[in-house]
């Protein structure tokens, strides 16, 4: 490893900070872990209104960016072409941005909208299955990866247009934050991001090791419990640390497309063996649902809560502000990635292909899988709900792949779809934070970095699943990524300040070159 290439003092930073953290949990876990959660509500009820607004304002800037001046943008010379083909750059878009979780609340995600609605809507009605169907594609949809997408702007116009060697957040943020970017202000936004990331990536394994533990007992048999889930982290660690160690073109590249031919396979046997009408009905309707009442989901805050005879459902603080509390903790380590793939195409492609890609991906995700495990549970063949409440989420999803024909071929592709997801979520996130903890990249990160933060991103949360606080690592996350709520607007600034400062640059030299 080249020493020299390290950013030591953001490396150790990161790293302090998560242990930090991470003890106190280990050694008093249950006032550890009430603390947590007192501070979690503070953010997301207290606060609800303001992730929300910035929620919506993010995608505004987005679209506003794409359609302006700034979308004809190249990031690259103008020579340059796109350094992935189409299909490549969607899979390791979508993938890196997605992950597990969309095999796992594609499915279920609808009933538990169905039994706590927003609205003040009575559980388990018409009107409450309407809008299950419709929340879904909302929290997974636009917003999120407009978030995903902003930090891919400065980062991407730094790297390709401008020739930086340097792939941080706090670059990206100088030209809002002058001298700053150098000192411990800007040194704390890269740890804040790393941390949020590092604290983040549990959610991966908390979600994909039961659904892929239950697919292997329902298979062959295996035992579910703690030991099948330490061998699936353990097999999954080893194929995105390979991965990451490969490098971008052989090992995520090569990833990502399996991953989307496996989705695109299983999601088009369930489409025309399952319900097809229902389900194209349902996901036309959800849609247009989504798109009529998109401003009033958007800031919907539950004013009235508590007040006469009004109760508090606690709908927007523990769906849509936890929702986007988590995408901004992700944002900085997607939009890295999206700017790293992204060499030779535009701005407005970026903007764009990001939103509109990454939403198609959910729509297929949740109007297929959803859909039909709703059907189940309507038709009365299978009770998805009664399942989910009396043995676990991870039993629900499978015992409604077991309905279809061929249920066998059906759980395999599930669970390998859901190894491949996760493998493609991890190795590119330890390649992002491989390249944050580098003063410079030279083409890749440093092959031993990379495979270092591969097994730090799956090392440490497992240690979290023994021990119980995997949830808790999940809230510190939130709370932790709470400062990139205000750094999100900042890098969204940068990037018109620097296109800006160039063209008046170049405007100047145009000048001087006439006269």
């Amino acid at each position: 490893m080249n020493k020299k290439l390290m950013d030591w003092k953001t490396f150790w930073g990161a790293l302090s900070l998560l242990i930090s953290v991470s003890l106190p949990l280990i050694i008093f876990p249950k006032k550890g872990k009430e603390i947590v959660l007192a501070v979690n509500d503070i953010v997301t009820q207290r606060l609800g209104l303001l992730f929300l607004s910035i929620g919506l304002i993010m995608l505004l800037f987005l679209l506003f960016v794409g359609i302006s001046r700034y979308g004809d943008i190249k990031l690259g010379d103008k020579e340059t072409n796109p350094e992935f083909r189409t299909w490549s750059w969607a899979a390791m878009l979508f993938t890196s941005g997605i992950g597990t979780g969309i095999l796992y609340w594609g499915v279920i995600e609808w009933a538990y909208y169905y039994q706590g609605p927003p609205f003040g809507i009575e559980a388990g009605s018409k009107e409450a299955i309407q809008w299950a169907s419709t929340y879904g594609f909302f929290h997974w949809g636009p917003i999120a990866w407009a978030m995903f997408a902003i930090p891919a702007l400065p980062i991407g116009y730094l790297f390709f247009v401008k020739k930086a060697d340097v792939f941080k957040i706090s670059e990206a943020c100088r030209p809002v934050l002058g001298k700053h970017t150098d000192g411990p202000i800007g040194r704390m936004i890269d740890i804040l991001f790393m941390f949020g990331l590092l604290g983040g990536g549990g959610t991966g394994l908390a979600l994909s090791a039961p659904i892929i533990s239950a697919g292997l007992n329902n298979l062959i048999g295996m035992p579910d419990n703690i030991m099948t889930k330490s061998i699936i982290l353990l097999v999954c660690t080893m194929i995105f640390g390979f991965s990451a160690y490969s490098g971008l073109q052989k090992g995520i590249r090569f990833l990502s497309d399996i991953n989307l031919w496996l989705a695109f396979v299983l999601l088009l046997f369930i489409f025309v063996v399952g319900p097809t009408s229902f389900i194209m009905e349902s996901t036309g309707t959800a849609l247009g649902r989504m798109m009529d009442n998109f401003f009033t989901m958007s800031l919907w805050a539950e004013p009235f809560n508590d007040l006469g005879p009004f109760e508090r459902s606690g709908f927007p603080e523990g769906w849509t502000v936890f929702y986007w509390a988590w995408w901004i903790v992700y944002a900085p380590f997607v939009g890295l990635f999206i700017a790293r793939i992204s060499k030779g195409r535009t701005i407005r492609q970026v903007v764009f292909g990001t939103i509109l890609f990454g939403s198609l991906g959910t729509i297929l995700f949740f109007g297929i899988l959803g859909n039909y495990s709703m059907h189940l549970e309507l038709s009365g063949q299978f009770s998805v709900v009664e399942t989910m409440n009396q043995q676990g989420d991870a039993a629900a999803i499978i015992g409604t792949l077991t309905q279809l024909p061929f249920s066998t071929i059906a759980v395999i592709i599930f669970v390998l779809l859901a190894t491949v997801f996760l493998s493609t979520t991890y190795d590119s996130g330890s390649y992002v934070i491989a390249s944050v903890v580098q003063k410079r990249v030279e083409g890749e990160p440093i092959r031993l970095n990379r495979l270092f933060w591969a097994l730090a991103l799956s090392v440490l949360p497992m240690i979290f699943m023994y021990l119980g606080g995997l949830t808790t690592l999940q809230t510190i996350s939130i709370i932790g990524g709470f400062p990139l709520l205000i750094i999100l607007p900042i890098l969204g600034c940068s990037f018109i300040k620097m296109v800006n400062k160039d063209k008046e640059t170049e405007e100047m030299k145009d000048k001087r070159k006439a006269s």
